[in-house]
């Protein structure tokens, strides 16, 4: 139990301190984590637990989506990236098709990645003072 409370307090600290980048990395990486959860149990059978990751997912992807910001061009393909990744949760979820499921892994793992990238050349050049 005390390393259960242990951490929790971590990852509360984590998120608190967490800058707005570093957020989104933490719900890419809980995103992937849920969607593995939901491919695993569905792999074992446990569908009522496939069910319930794969709804932690879509919940994580409509909060991308509604915290895009428009105004950037780039935004417009993401928004159509996440609409998909919902669209194959949607479909895993309902056929119970795990290859529907490998494929929104598939974007959201280039996503989460494209994400990093990101964050560490943002990084270098706030260190270089460009």
């Amino acid at each position: 139990m005390l390393n259960s409370q242990m951490a929790n307090a971590y990852k509360n600290q984590q998120i608190m301190t967490a800058s707005p980048a570093q957020l989104t990395l933490l719900l890419y990486n809980g995103a992937l984590k849920f969607l593995n959860e939901s491919i695993i149990a569905l792999e074992q059978g446990d569908i009522q637990k496939s069910n319930s990751a794969n709804l932690r997912v879509q919940n994580i992807i409509r909060e991308f989506v509604v915290t895009l910001d428009m105004s950037y061009e780039v935004s417009k393909t993401w928004a159509q990236l996440y609409e998909y990744i919902e669209y194959s949760l949607i479909q895993g979820n309902i056929k119970k098709d795990i290859g529907q499921l490998q494929n929104a892994k598939g974007i959201l793992q280039e996503m989460r990645d494209t994400w990093e990238e990101a964050m560490k050349q943002t990084q270098i050049t706030r260190v270089a003072g460009k």
